[in-house]
């Protein structure tokens, strides 16, 4: 990624990048508290309902057996096709399904690559010649699209110059406010035209805005997407857990009005059940590489400086010293003696310190609102004979493919 993007950047570039990312997203409506979470809160809710129509239809045509993924990828990515680009595709498009089965392959690929980063003599070894072309030429076609894209909806806006919004009105003020807050596409466009006239200014480049592009889009989908496939495949194998789960959210909306995230506080099985899922199968379970900023000596080994270091999340969620009997899916080792939720410091699904996920808000959200939902209005059952809990790994760790038979709730 030569440096750019977030994931990848360092020093004063990622310091910008990730303060700006952090506003957007504040702007947008990722906040514990405020009028703006329920403005996403709204958006997430459409795109859950777009799934729920989907299962319904293929219920009323005798069809209530399949694999979810397709759906929920195709509405859980056309959120964040929203959020990022601005734009939303139907589920048959062209473009879109090749963006998919393209950011698929890529989660595959980055994992089987990943010992590039450490001996890169490999890029010469034939079997790692392919991942690699992919890899590259994948992202090079993404960014042409995302240029597209930009191009489109450049010619759509009108220019926000430092002189226009002194001369602004009132109102036309207003109105940028809520265009900035639109998707992440005019975000950018419009700080960059902010600093235009800054001689020191070096971050927002065409290279910094498309590898950004790629990180927000790619993160948001591919990490949400896995969670929310292992939620529904824990939850259906687990059916005692399933239906304790209904009985409690049931008992805080009744059967008269859809859940929201202010009821998670009255929900801590559900919370739980989720913070489970993301312990016992780590969607990153080797994390993200990180690098030593600083020489440091650590239990007698010495790190030099710019040393690149992978934090094994696996080993954390699976270790016998934290967790008693980690391989069971048990929600309730979260709920403390008062009933409540109770989150531990050894839990850690976006990461810990400084270069945690800057996304955690929005992707609990995400992860609440489609779980809620989704058990607010179908019982879910597991295929028979279904035992293949260990995923397929790549830079995620995603299940197996399996089929769930959906039961709509009266």
């Amino acid at each position: 990624m030569k440096g750019y993007g977030l994931i990848c950047a360092e020093g004063d570039l990622w310091k910008d990048q990730r303060k700006f990312v952090a506003s957007c997203l504040k702007d947008l409506g990722m906040s514990k508290f405020g009028s703006n979470r329920y403005k996403m809160e709204s958006w997430i809710l459409k795109s859950v309902q777009e799934f729920i129509h989907i299962v319904n239809t293929n219920i009323s045509l005798g069809k209530n057996k399949f694999d979810p993924h397709h759906f929920l990828q195709h509405c859980v990515g056309n959120y964040m096709n929203f959020m990022v680009f601005g734009v939303q595709w139907e589920i048959d498009d062209p473009t879109w399904i090749w963006l998919q089965q393209l950011q698929e392959e890529g989660t595959k690929y980055i994992g089987v690559a990943g010992p590039l980063n450490f001996i890169p003599f490999l890029r010469y070894v034939p079997f790692m010649q392919n991942p690699l072309k992919f890899l590259l030429e994948g992202k090079h076609k993404t960014h042409d699209l995302y240029r597209k894209i930009i191009s489109d909806y450049a010619h759509t806006r009108k220019p926000n110059s430092i002189s226009d919004d002194a001369n602004a009105s009132e109102p036309n003020l207003i109105e940028k406010t809520e265009i900035h807050r639109n998707h992440f596409i005019e975000a950018f466009l419009r700080e960059r035209e902010i600093r235009l006239n800054d001689p020191s200014e070096k971050f927002f480049c065409d290279e910094q805005f498309l590898h950004l592009l790629a990180d927000l889009f790619g993160a948001g989908l591919d990490t949400t997407l896995t969670t929310l496939r292992w939620f529904l495949l824990y939850i259906a194998k687990n059916q005692e857990i399933q239906q304790k789960i209904y009985e409690e959210l049931i008992g805080v909306t009744g059967k008269e009005r859809n859940p929201c995230l202010d009821d998670i506080k009255q929900l801590p099985l559900f919370e739980s059940s989720i913070a489970e899922t993301q312990r016992i199968r780590s969607v990153v379970p080797v994390g993200i590489p990180h690098g030593s900023t600083e020489e440091s000596i650590f239990n007698g080994y010495r790190i030099p400086q710019g040393t690149m270091i992978v934090p094994l999340q696996w080993a954390v969620h699976m270790d016998t010293n934290i967790w008693k009997n980690p391989d069971k899916f048990n929600p309730e080792r979260f709920i403390n003696d008062a009933g409540q939720f109770e989150k531990p410091d050894s839990l850690i699904p976006f990461q810990t310190g400084k270069r945690m996920c800057v996304g955690e808000e929005l992707g609990k959200m995400m992860l609440f609102v489609y779980g809620l939902n989704i058990l607010y209005n179908f019982h879910i059952d597991l295929e028979e004979n279904f035992d293949d809990f260990n995923g397929i790994c790549g830079i995620t760790l995603t299940p197996s493919n399996y089929k769930l038979k959906f039961t709509k709730r009266t």
